[in-house]
């Protein structure tokens, strides 16, 4: 991300309520935990990937382009029947699709936990079933699309702790899922925050999670 672009964010970030920064992580007792049970960081750098969805892809995908160690976020669908479906046919809640997020990473530089953690702490509020903030239905679900046995493993073993620590006040309704497929979104989406960033409703609801990051997670945040 060019260098003004950052610093507009970080002026606009100084603007945005309160109230929306409290809504990140409304139902949030406290700072969460780190994973009890995670893959290591790898010893070689390279390349891996997870897939998330967590309401609107256009808040999601920005923070993780956010998050240290990661190299690129793509918003798209996953999780439905229909193949490379469209977003007017994902978003009549009949495909089964969710708004998702595929998360390349560099596995050297942070772990899937982290990437977790980031998730279920800034990126969206777990604890709402088949919606997220305004936006109502399947396709704004919580959910992990596992790639492979280590992030399902991971995956059930975080959702599990932060139960039992009661980190929320309501019950996780994070969906565990194995990945089947991932479709990208259309080019007007990727990106989206980045091009839109004085739109009323990424100023309310997706610059938030931005400042949500850097304040709680320091040293997961990209700094560039």
């Amino acid at each position: 991300m060019p260098s003004s672009i950052k610093q507009r964010i970080l002026r606009i970030l100084r603007l945005a309520p309160i109230v929306g920064l409290a809504a990140c992580a409304s139902s949030m007792a406290g700072p969460l935990p780190d994973p009890a049970t995670d893959t290591p960081l790898a010893k070689a750098h390279g390349t891996a990937t997870a897939v998330f969805a967590g309401g609107c892809f256009w808040g999601v995908e920005a923070v993780f382009e956010n998050v240290k160690g990661v190299t690129d976020a793509v918003s798209g669908y996953s999780g439905g029947t229909l193949a490379n479906p469209s977003y007017e046919q994902v978003s009549s809640g009949r495909t089964g699709h969710a708004e998702s997020v595929r998360v390349t990473y560099d596995p050297s530089q942070v772990t899937y936990g982290q990437l977790l953690k980031v998730f279920f702490s800034v990126a969206h509020d777990p604890t709402q079933l088949n919606r997220q903030g305004p936006d109502s239905g399947t396709q704004y679900r919580s959910a992990i699309f596992y790639a492979n046995a280590d992030q399902q493993r991971v995956a059930q073993a975080y959702i599990a702790q932060l139960g039992g620590a009661k980190s929320f006040s309501r019950k996780i309704v994070t969906e565990v899922t194995p990945l089947k497929a991932f479709y990208p979104a259309e080019d007007y989406h990727q990106n989206y925050l980045v091009q839109h960033m004085d739109q009323p409703y990424i100023v309310f609801n997706d610059l938030p999670k931005l400042a949500a990051l850097k304040d709680q997670l320091p040293a997961l945040y990209k700094t560039r």
